[in-house]
């Protein structure tokens, strides 16, 4: 009983710290963020951080692990909600991108421009989180294909990549000019547009 308390209140302590990174690196960016900061942020110790981290790249990436794992399993669940084809389920999937600028400020800021401060994270890191990311991407547009919507003659995986790299340019532009719900709504239809005109089959 003691060990499960203690697991459990481990659990807690590394999620407050994660939270606290998050929050103190929306406020002051990477770079500029210090350890202790992240600290007082969770409201531990500084030297806590280290027993559960190597060091703030390290934080880095295991905050950017925990957050994925949190948004693709809400695409998940959101995606098999939907009734209807895959055009649909792609339209769905554009608007749930774009909607994490108004449902959490901080993580869309972290994810569209913190990420891109670490050096270790962008060469060093293989990213397991994002290939899983992709991998629903690419299987709409598979879906899509094998109905009759999509191009057959697409690279289902070049798409993937070619699609996200447009929505992740889209979701840094409404996150820096901190967009209010209308203007996500608004750009997620005309992004939804323009990329299944594109894709389309004849």
């Amino acid at each position: 009983m003691a060990t499960a308390n203690k697991q459990r209140g481990n659990s807690e302590k590394r999620r407050r710290i994660l939270e606290g990174a998050l929050r103190a690196f929306a406020k002051k960016g990477f770079y500029n963020t210090k350890v202790s900061e992240i600290a007082s942020e969770a409201g531990v110790a500084d030297g806590t951080i280290y027993l559960y981290f190597k060091n703030k790249d390290d934080l880095l990436i295991s905050l950017f692990e925990d957050r994925m794992e949190w948004i693709i399993e809400r695409l998940k669940g959101e995606l098999d909600r939907i009734e209807g084809d895959a055009a649909a389920r792609l339209r769905a999937f554009i608007q749930l991108h774009f909607l994490l600028v108004v449902e959490n400020r901080d993580l869309a800021e972290f994810v569209t421009v913190e990420l891109r401060q670490s050096a270790k994270f962008v060469k060093e890191y293989d990213n397991p989180k994002f290939s899983d990311y992709l991998r629903i991407l690419h299987q709409l547009i598979k879906d899509g294909q094998q109905e009759g919507l999509l191009r057959a003659e697409l690279d289902s995986r070049l798409a993937a990549r070619a699609i996200f790299g447009a929505l992740d340019e889209v979701l840094l532009q409404l996150t820096l000019s901190k967009a209010g719900p209308e203007d996500v709504e608004e750009k997620a239809a005309l992004v939804s547009d323009m990329l299944l005109r594109g894709l389309a089959s004849d």
